[in-house]
Formats: structure tokens, C-alpha cells, sequence
């Protein structure tokens, strides 16, 4: 089973029609389930694990989409479908390089397709500044993307770009002026902007802003239009997004003029948490060229919390007789009628032999320090890892999906460099891990946090063979480790006794599982498998 396989089980709704306009132009969709047939069922999420800001697209038969990268990359996954349920990674906006101008936060990238062209809308901190809203541009969804630069970079921040055309067919961006982070009202502007994607134009004009004392709180953001009966309709979410007290919801208003005045549905929020879901928000709607529409969001889990992070749903937007949108029962839906016929898959674990020339698109590194790696694909296959003395290391990691999780890998002893602590662990950021490691003959538990390393417990092991080390991970943050050399003789460390991981998941991130080595930057270490089990 030389294959990586990290797939999914899917989750939605469809819903009634509009055209979806974010100057974009699409054709219909393939076949929807005949009357007779019994009807194909789904359950979100339609992308488990760290999928914030989804955005999606249909361009003909083929749906495609993209979220947040935050600080993991290849920044910006393109995912593919042919049903809205079913995802594949096929691409990333930038798979090996930073854009020139950023350094950090790349979030909420808005996927859009126009007159031949594909543009990714993304925000990212700008090297040395603020936030702001760039985008990238394509003649294939996968690319390659040419970088376009920064549109535009407030004080305070700015982030969610959305293109839109007017009824002239005037492009304009749509985005949000970040001044929430410094305690002030968050208006979203419009401007327009040149064909050419590389400036804005005239003078911005104020939408609207969250009115504190109502659902919305201290912010509103993620804005995605569609034009529908002579209305423009923007979906948005409000207050808090991210973390263990979020409170996000989804509104929506509407206007006859770009330039307003907007009308907020006197029912806001039309999305709000149910026993499953919570803090549900920043999606796009998507048309299945049939009559329905869908929206793309993100949610967390109300039994795995923060530790996969806010991963990607699909619900069908109703249209009521007053012309306003709707879900069913105003929350995110559990089981669902799918869009299309589909032969859906179950949620399928990751098992990597590194036998093939590449690795496959799921794998993810800090984006602050690209590892430098290399697949030797005779004998089994292995993965030479190099190593770093920065913070954890460098890393090669996989989303989690779950919040309970079997981790394991098989490292070769001999293929570990001088100075170099190799093995396997559960991560959050470049400061805040938790792992097991070999260095030297010795097994070491281990804990940073805040990018200060505690030693847990160590131990000796004589042979100089392959090391298989096993992370099982309960509740998200009860973190279990042992080692082995056959595969069937475990041994506990610690005791047996779990190690709290409460403290590994970001702000705006999950938790990552994978393969580290830190030591001197000329040496490697040699992994010969890695599976992730949910």
C-alpha cells in the first residue's frame, strides 16, 4: 500500500437557485439524482480538518476550491469535485515560496474565475507592515499562479478581499478593514479596480459595520455577493471566529446599488451553532448551474473543538418567497441529501511508504522554515528528512480530522545523523510541541511550550535498527507515546500516564501530527513509513 490516502467522510446540503457573480461565469452542472433513485446522504464535514474560509467555485462540470493556510504550508490547497462532497488536493496557489511581498497570516483566499483566467484573492502580512489583500492569477485552476502584489494594505489591516462585477460589469474588491484588532468598528469597503488586478481605483465607499450590542459584536467580515432578482445579497460573519469562546454566526444583507444603502435581514443570524456544530461563518455560495444554490463554511466540531480546527461545511441556502436566504433549522445540517449521484468515500487514513517521487499534496511545514527532504524510492521507499536547530525542527506533518488519532512511523537508526533527535510528535506551531524522540541510543518524551523543551522521561534502547515510535491521542490533548522495535512489543513511556496537549492548538489552527528532526542543519534522518489512523 505504497499510497498516501487522506481522504474524507462528506457532509451537505444543496439549495434553490441564483447565479453565484464574483466575476466569474460558469456552465452547468452534471446530473442530479433521478426522482426514482433513492437519495444519496452525506455528513459534514464535506473537508475535515483545518479548512477555515472555504471558498468554491463551478466552472463547468468541475467545482473547485480553497481555504486558509495560515502559517502551514504549500500555501492555499486547490481542492477538486465533481459533487461538492467529494475532495481532492490537486494543487497549491504557491507550493514552494512565499509571495515576494508576505511573510505571515495567509488567510481567506476567495477563488474566482474570469474571462479565461483563475484569481486567487488572498490576505497575508505584508514583510515589515500590516495586513493586506494581494492576489494571484492563473490560465488553469492548479496553476502555476503568477503573483500579482497587495491591493490594498490599511493601517489597521486589511483582509477577505471578494471580487465582484457591478451591473455595468465593473469590477470592483469587497473587502474588510481589519480595525477590530485595535478596538474599533470594522467596516467593509468597496472599490473599484483595473482589469489588470494590480490597483484599485477612484475612491472606497463604505457597505457597512458590525453594530455592537447585537449578534454581530465586535466585528463583521468574510463578505461573499451573489446577485439574485435585481438584488446584490452578501453573506457575512460576525464576532468572535476563532478558538475556545468563539461566538461567530452568519448574517446577510442586501441592496439594490453596490453602493448601498444595505439592508441587514431583520432574522440575522441566519446560521447560529447547533449540539454538533459551533461558530459556524466566512463561506461563499456556490450555484449548481440547476437552480440551487450552496454555501461553503467552516465550523468547529462540538466534540473534537479547536484540536482539528475549523474545518469545511455544506449546506443548502433556501430562498424564501420575501426573497430572503435560509438554512434548515438555521444551523449547520449533521445528514444531508447530496448534490449528485456519488459513490462517497469513508473517511480513509493517511499510510506513506515513500515510494513514489514526490510526496503526495496533503503534507504540510511551517511556513517560516522549508525543509529540505528527499524520497530514496528502492528497498521499500524512505524519506531522508534534514534536520534543523531552530525551535521543534523541521517537519513534514499531516492535518488531524478527529480528535482521537493513532499516529505512528518507523525511523531507521542508522539513517539518523550526528547530533540529530529524530522521531515523531503532535504540533502546533514552531514553538509548542509534544513528541518522542531518538538521539544517540537514547528515547526522549518530550514537551515545548513556548519554545522552552522539558525532557518527560527517557530511555535506553540497544539495537541500532529500524524504531517505530506511537502517538495515540484521546479527547484532542491526552497525548499517549511508546516505542518498539518489531512493531508488536510496545513500550509506554511515562508510565503509561498521558501528557496534556490543551496547549498545542493556535488561536486559528489545528494540530498537526508528524515527522521532526532538530539538530545541525547538514545532517538528515532517515523515516521509512508514517500512518495516521482516525
Amino acid at each position: 500500500m505504497k499510497k498516501n490516502l487522506l481522504s474524507i467522510c462528506f457532509v451537505s446540503l444543496l439549495a434553490l437557485g441564483c447565479n453565484v457573480n464574483k466575476g466569474t461565469t460558469s456552465q452547468s452542472a452534471s446530473d442530479t439524482p433521478a426522482a426514482n433513485t433513492p437519495a444519496v446522504t452525506f455528513s459534514n464535514p464535506v473537508l475535515p480538518g483545518d479548512y477555515a474560509d472555504p471558498s468554491v467555485i463551478r466552472v463547468g462540470n468541475d467545482y473547485w476550491a480553497t481555504a486558509t493556510s495560515s502559517e502551514w504550508a504549500p500555501l492555499y490547497p486547490i481542492l477538486h469535485s465533481k459533487n461538492l462532497v467529494d475532495w481532492e488536493t490537486v494543487g497549491h496557489v504557491f507550493p514552494n515560496k512565499l509571495p515576494d511581498w508576505a511573510e505571515a497570516h495567509f488567510w481567506a483566499p476567495e477563488i474566482t474565475y474570469d474571462n479565461g483566467k483563475y484569481f486567487i484573492y488572498y490576505t497575508a502580512k505584508k514583510k515589515g507592515g500590516n495586513l493586506c489583500v494581494g492576489v494571484a492569477s492563473a490560465t488553469k485552476p492548479t496553476g502555476p499562479y503568477t503573483d500579482l502584489g497587495p491591493l490594498v494594505c490599511q493601517e489597521v489591516g486589511s483582509i477577505d478581499g471578494f471580487p465582484i462585477r457591478d451591473e455595468k460589469g465593473e469590477l470592483y474588491l469587497i473587502w474588510k478593514e481589519d480595525a477590530n484588532s485595535v478596538g474599533k468598528p470594522t467596516p467593509l469597503w468597496g472599490q473599484r479596480m483595473n482589469e489588470e488586478r494590480t490597483a484599485l481605483l477612484g475612491e472606497k465607499f463604505e457597505l457597512f459595520r458590525n453594530e455592537k450590542g447585537t449578534w454581530e459584536g465586535g466585528l463583521v467580515e468574510g463578505p461573499a455577493l451573489v446577485k439574485r432578482n435585481g438584488y446584490y445579497y452578501l453573506f457575512y460573519a460576525g464576532d468572535a471566529c476563532c478558538g475556545r469562546e468563539c461566538t461567530y454566526g452568519v448574517g446577510v444583507a442586501r441592496a439594490k446599488d453596490l453602493r448601498g444603502p444595505w439592508e441587514k435581514y431583520a432574522n440575522n443570524p441566519i446560521m447560529k451553532k447547533n449540539e454538533e456544530w459551533k461558530c459556524p461563518g466566512h463561506g461563499t455560495v456556490v450555484s449548481d448551474g440547476k437552480g440551487r444554490d450552496y454555501f461553503m463554511y467552516h465550523a468547529y466540531s462540538t466534540k473534537s473543538t479547536v484540536y482539528p480546527g475549523r474545518q469545511g461545511l455544506l449546506d443548502e441556502i433556501i430562498w424564501g418567497t420575501d426573497g430572503w436566504p435560509s438554512f434548515q433549522n438555521n444551523s449547520p445540517s449533521l445528514t444531508a441529501k447530496a448534490p449528485y449521484n456519488t459513490n462517497r468515500a469513508e473517511i480513509l487514513d493517511v499510510q506513506e511508504e515513500f515510494t513514489a517521487s514526490r510526496l503526495p499534496q496533503s503534507w504540510q511545514w511551517f511556513v517560516e522554515k522549508t525543509p529540505t527532504y528527499s524520497l530514496q524510492t528502492g528497498n521499500g521507499g524512505r524519506l531522508l528528512l534534514q534536520a534543523s536547530p531552530d525551535k521543534v525542527g523541521n517537519v513534514l506533518s499531516q492535518r488531524t480530522i478527529q480528535n482521537e488519532y493513532t499516529a505512528t512511523t518507523a525511523l531507521n537508526q542508522k539513517m539518523v545523523g550526528q547530533g540529530v533527535s529524530a522521531g515523531l510528535a503532535a504540533i502546533g506551531d514552531p514553538e509548542n510541541a509534544v513528541g518522542i524522540s531518538v538521539a544517540n541510543g537514547e528515547i526522549q518524551l518530550w514537551s515545548t511550550k513556548g519554545n522552552k523543551t522539558e525532557v518527560i522521561d527517557k530511555a535506553s534502547v540497544s539495537t541500532q535498527g529500524n524504531l517505530q515510535f506511537r502517538l495515540t491521542t484521546t479527547n484532542g490533548d491526552q497525548l499517549q507515546f511508546a516505542w518498539s522495535t518489531d512493531g508488536t512489543n510496545w513500550n509506554q513511556m511515562n508510565n503509561g500516564t498521558a501528557i496534556n496537549g490543551s496547549f498545542l492548538p493556535p488561536w486559528d489552527r489545528g494540530v498537526r501530527v508528524g515527522m521532526v528532526a532538530k539538530g545541525p542543519a547538514s545532517q538528515t534522518a532517515g523515516f521509512e513509513w508514517f500512518k495516521l489512523t482516525h
